[in-house]
């Protein structure tokens, strides 16, 4: 994203990966293009203050429509489709949920509330309530990715193998050390190393966790109303999503102590029966025979936005960290603001997604 953003905008752009594009947490997403937050906006309301969170909620809205009209507009690959989320009640009070509407619509965004009842009707899903919006998207990230990546190759941008070891900055430009004792000197550089953040960004609110998700085998004649993208209100949710080819794909389980590769993925045969657990009590309809089961690597912030801007103490040199459960949102966000800040025009959003802000208070 923000090779193409930034080709599209004319500059020369070199792309390093250490890896073959396309690989790490790109195959690994189950590619739910929510707008909505990991925090609600209640909650984030209380946590910044409610103008700030409702910016933050209107640019990630924005982001998600912005995508869209970029990949309609190049024909790009990706299977991205526009979809409605449904937020789910996690417990038997809707409350909370009537009062999160209610400052959505204060926000001006989407949404209507559904009662048990019309929650049932329509969708089959038992619970209090629900929140259902427009705007959500789903995608195949893979096919996303590598559309992305080849459309900024045909604008100009080079694309190299190598593993940056090392970075220095200036007033004029900035240098990345490569391990084959090589260096690559721009005017700016731009970190979008995903789960594998350098040295000198220090964030203090991330947090590093796991999360696990299975696909069943197709089941068209089983899934929901409308292929609805779902997610639960709260912190640790799971979430849900159906395919072309009639499966569901089903996450969660995230956790803060299996972050070791080889232990997280011992772990995928027991994280996979929870899930089966919960996909069934959720959507009994559901046949539970899973044809993939994966595991991969989760970064979160205690407010659930993103580490976006520039690197204290690093002229030059920028980060794109999506980063929770809106990582592809975030990101595209990150490619626009990036982009302007390089020709000089700045955002509020940037002090909302500044690298080293403060943790803030929690409700």
């Amino acid at each position: 994203m923000m090779a193409e953003r930034l080709t599209r905008q004319g500059r020369d752009v070199v792309v390093m990966d250490r890896e073959k594009p396309c690989r790490g947490s790109t195959a690994a997403s189950t590619a739910m293009l929510l707008w909505e937050i990991d925090r609600s906006l209640s909650e984030l309301s209380v946590m910044i203050g409610f103008e700030r969170a409702a910016r933050c909620y209107q640019a990630s809205l924005r982001a998600v429509n912005e995508l869209m009209r970029l990949v309609g507009e190049r024909r790009l690959p990706g299977e991205l489709r526009s979809r409605q989320s449904l937020y789910l009640a996690r417990e038997d009070d809707s409350r909370s949920l009537r009062e999160e509407l209610e400052q959505r619509v204060r926000a001006g965004l989407p949404g209507t509330f559904l009662d048990h009842r019309t929650l049932l009707e329509n969708f089959g899903f038992a619970r209090a309530g629900a929140i259902l919006s427009p705007g959500a998207a789903e995608a195949d990230p893979v096919k996303l990715a590598s559309g992305l990546l080849s459309l900024a190759l045909s604008q100009g941008a080079r694309l190299v193998h190598g593993d940056a070891v090392a970075f220095d900055s200036g007033k004029a430009s900035a240098t990345v050390g490569l391990d084959s004792g090589h260096e690559i000197e721009a005017r700016h550089i731009v970190l979008a190393t995903g789960y594998a953040m350098p040295s000198i960004i220090k964030p203090t609110i991330h947090r590093v966790a796991s999360s696990w998700a299975v696909a069943t085998t197709p089941q068209p004649q089983n899934l929901w109303r409308d292929d609805v993208l779902i997610w639960e209100s709260s912190e640790d949710y799971h979430y849900g999503r159906t395919t072309a080819d009639g499966r569901i794909i089903f996450g969660g389980e995230d956790d803060e102590d299996l972050i070791e590769p080889e232990a997280r993925d011992r772990a995928i045969p027991d994280k996979s029966r929870r899930l089966a657990a919960e996909l069934s009590a959720l959507w009994p309809r559901a046949i539970v025979d899973f044809d993939y089961q994966w595991s991969g690597t989760f970064d979160t912030t205690d407010d659930g936005l993103p580490l976006i801007g520039p690197v204290p103490r690093a002229p030059n040199i920028y980060a794109a960290y999506g980063y929770g459960g809106n990582g592809i949102t975030f990101s595209y966000l990150a490619s626009e603001l990036i982009a302007a800040l390089i020709e000089g025009r700045s955002s509020p959003l940037l002090d909302d997604f500044a690298i080293e802000r403060s943790s803030p208070g929690h409700p």
